[in-house]
């Protein structure tokens, strides 16, 4: 089984949604058979490299809210975070632009499949959220891949390069093709779509639904008798 997710590093709910669907792998029968495909997303193609402000600051403009209203908003979101176990500093976070951050998830991939695409995935979200870096920065992004196994030539080639940059438009692209106006956003293998951070039970049925449509048990109309693993009643 092959499950798509569309999310951006700096999309709270993308975060939150990473740990309910895998909630949902955890307690799937079949978890060793799935592989978790990341694709690109980005929130806002026109956020600064060199940020500015504060996500608090963009909110509360963005919406015509006050300070104290964005505030709220954020204190709403960092405690569904912390129902999933995550810590959230979304008060110190910055409003940037991550293609940069994008384009190394896809050198990670490519170096060393779905499993190094994860650590990276899951480093860049820790770092934003966690610990409020600016993960536009390239120092930070060349720190969060050397921790977790990217080979720093090869970081430095993409960072100096727009390496990649074709690969994130299409992960965008595909992801308007599905009719995606948000993220996350997943796709279970390429049949089912899921909008949104879902309940961890709304993924766990969504799971086991592709999966017993794609190994359907066959009706067995007549039995007799048998041998099986315990030997023969003879």
């Amino acid at each position: 089984m092959k499950i798509e997710i569309w999310s951006d590093v700096v999309c709270p709910w993308c975060y939150i949604g990473k740990r309910r669907i895998e909630g949902a792998l955890a307690e799937f029968a079949h978890a060793d058979e799935v592989e978790v495909h990341w694709r690109s997303f980005q929130l806002d193609a026109g956020a600064p490299t060199e940020p500015t402000e504060g996500t608090a600051t963009m909110l509360a403009r963005k919406y015509g809210q006050s300070p104290e209203g964005a505030k709220q908003m954020q204190d709403r979101v960092e405690a569904v975070a912390a129902e999933e176990g995550l810590v959230y500093r979304l008060a110190d976070t910055l409003h940037l632009n991550t293609v940069d951050a994008h384009r190394v998830i896809h050198l990670a991939h490519q170096q060393g499949g779905i499993e190094l695409q994860g650590r990276v995935k899951e480093a860049l979200l820790e770092a934003y959220f966690t610990h409020a870096r600016n993960v536009a920065d390239h120092r930070v992004l060349r720190e969060v891949a050397d921790a977790t196994g990217l080979d720093p030539a090869r970081v430095d080639e993409v960072l100096g390069s727009r390496e990649f940059e074709q690969e994130v438009w299409a992960d965008i692209e595909q992801a308007q093709a599905y009719g995606a106006s948000g993220v996350p956003f997943f796709v279970i293998d390429q049949k089912y779509g899921v909008s949104g951070a879902q309940p961890t039970e709304v993924f766990t049925q969504v799971i086991e639904k592709a999966w017993s449509e794609a190994h359907p048990r066959i009706e067995v109309l007549a039995t007799g008798e048998e041998c099986g693993p315990d030997g023969c009643a003879i």
